[in-house]
């Protein structure tokens, strides 16, 4: 009973730190791109306020909100 409880434990710690691993990938993978995207958004918002203006760039959001 013994043999099999740490035939056991040698086969899940190595999976459990595998999984690990790729969840920390994952989650990193998604911050990174998370990053981007905001950098993109925040690039996009500079942009629109230098070519109209703050002004020009709110009366464009409230045109584009009610259409």
């Amino acid at each position: 009973m013994n043999t099999s409880q740490t035939k056991s434990n040698a086969i899940s710690k190595p999976e459990a730190a595998a999984s690990a691993e790729i969840s920390k990938v994952g989650i990193s993978a998604i911050g990174i791109t998370a990053g981007i995207i905001g950098c993109w958004a925040i690039a996009c918002l500079f942009s629109a306020t230098i070519s109209s203006g703050p002004a020009g760039l709110i009366s464009n959001l409230i045109q584009a909100i009610t259409g």
